[in-house]
């Protein structure tokens, strides 16, 4: 059996001089970059009153996902807080005051977030 040293130097051995390296991981890198939560601009954490009865939603905006996406997102999130709300249009809304708690649970799921 072969250990990792020798399968190097025989692949080395095949290559011809000159000939450049491809890193494969570098590529992967490229098409995880749409699942990276770094990669994405920061998303904003605001709390709405208007048009809704006087009753409060905590609105986060400036998502850059698919519909798709945001919903799988939003599900997390209001599973966790044991509250409704709906992902539609580019936003997250969640009923209820979470801006603090929703802050801390973005930055713990790898998202930039501020509370405007």
């Amino acid at each position: 059996m072969m250990d990792w040293q020798d399968k190097l130097k025989a692949l080395r051995s095949e290559m011809a001089p000159g000939e450049p390296v491809v890193d494969t991981d570098s590529a992967a890198d490229v098409t995880n970059a749409a699942d990276n939560p770094a990669s994405h601009p920061r998303v904003d954490i605001s709390l709405e009153r208007k048009g809704r009865a006087g009753k409060t939603a905590t609105l986060i905006t400036g998502w850059e996902y698919d519909d798709e996406k945001l919903r799988q997102i939003a599900s997390e999130l209001k599973q966790k807080l044991g509250t409704g709300g709906s992902a539609r249009g580019g936003d997250i809304l969640i009923q209820g005051d979470y801006r603090t708690r929703l802050l801390e649970m973005l930055g713990s799921m790898g998202y930039k977030a501020r509370i405007i």
